[in-house]
């Protein structure tokens, strides 16, 4: 291992204890620093961010047995058992350090890592591919492996990745789990410059992420969300707003919309599918409205539609996050900035959706 200083060998960190409410998160200041193994590297953190999937995670709702929306997500699934899946639907192990998000600087290589990486500025890519590098096998920072939320955390250099930006760390650590899942979607769903495109959930993290990233790809972008959002949405690139509670197929009529991205899901959900043209794209990333939605496969293979999950993201989707920030035409949006000892504040706030972006975490 090599060094641009000698290490601490104990950090201030969160850890998550067991599924459940906010107690479950525990602020540490006596937590070992993790050493980088041969081919990682250990960043200093500067800052991370909130996200649904800290959350989901922490309330056990990535389980079978959870049917609940996310919203309501603060005090927990009493349904959830132990066992509960993670990201790559593995049984979640505790403690764990999450944070999906990490901006930060290379302060340790290990063996078969250049040295000259040492003091580098750094993002981490949240998709970690495993072993061989398979397509949809993979961990994802801070579910299946420590993330973010304390001062040092380890990860595959390879997924270290350099980033040249005038941008705050706050900023630029809103951008990792919401925006590379915005471009994910977008990519998959083939969105192009003159479409038109539906997006849910427009004014949360994801949301506003996708909305700012269709807008640069030239699309006509719809925002559905509350009413008191819109103007902020209108400011970072929506030319068309829809109440959060509107039915769509009212509002835009049947055979509207080339693409929906989909961060709700919930009752509503088969009027999502009636918008769509002929030959229309579906992408979905969440469910914050509830996981269990009706499908009419009449109208599905009608329509000739194409329903799309996406999680699994290629390489090419972060690096196209980074040259958006590198040219400048990309700055995340960044509603409020919190101390990661207040982070149970900042997850209830989260949960508040009184905000239109990301919610930061300064590391100590």
């Amino acid at each position: 291992m090599a060094a641009a200083a000698p290490l601490p060998e104990r950090m201030h960190g969160v850890l998550l204890t067991g599924f459940g409410g906010p107690e479950q998160l525990q602020y540490r200041e006596d937590l070992p620093v993790p050493l980088p193994r041969a081919g990682e590297v250990l960043i200093r953190v500067a800052a991370s961010s909130v996200n649904n999937t800290d959350i989901n995670t922490r309330v056990g709702w990535y389980s079978k047995t959870v049917d609940g929306p996310t919203q309501h997500a603060s005090v927990g699934f009493d349904a959830a058992s132990d066992a509960a899946p993670t990201w790559g639907g593995a049984a979640m192990q505790f403690p764990r350090i999450q944070g999906a998000d990490c901006c930060g600087h290379i302060v340790a290589v290990g063996a078969g890592v250049d040295g000259a990486r040492l003091g580098q500025r750094v993002l981490v890519r949240p998709v970690l591919r495993k072993l061989g590098g398979a397509p949809y096998d993979f961990d994802y920072f801070g579910s299946e492996c420590d993330g973010a939320f304390a001062q040092y955390a380890r990860v595959a250099a390879s997924a270290a990745m350099a980033v040249q930006s005038t941008l705050s760390d706050a900023e630029l650590a809103c951008l990792p789990c919401a925006y590379s899942t915005a471009e994910n979607l977008l990519t998959r769903a083939g969105v192009q410059a003159g479409e038109r495109v539906l997006i849910t959930g427009a004014s949360g993290g994801v949301g506003s992420a996708a909305v700012q990233l269709a807008h640069l790809r030239g699309a006509q972008v719809i925002a559905q969300a509350d009413s008191s959002k819109h103007a902020a949405l209108q400011a970072i690139g929506a030319q068309h707003r829809l109440a959060r509670d509107a039915d769509v197929a009212q509002a835009l009529g049947k055979y509207s919309v080339a693409v929906v991205i989909d961060l709700v899901g919930g009752p509503a959900w088969p009027s999502l599918l009636e918008v769509l043209q002929r030959g229309g794209r579906y992408a979905t990333a969440g469910a914050i409205a509830g996981p269990l939605v009706t499908l009419d496969l009449r109208t599905l293979y009608l329509k000739d539609l194409q329903l799309l999950g996406c999680t699994w993201q290629e390489d090419a989707v972060f690096e196209q996050l980074l040259t958006y920030v590198a040219r400048g035409e990309l700055k995340p949006l960044l509603a409020r900035t919190y101390d990661l000892r207040d982070i149970a504040q900042a997850q209830a706030d989260f949960v508040a959706k009184r905000f239109v972006g990301k919610i930061a975490l300064r590391i100590p």
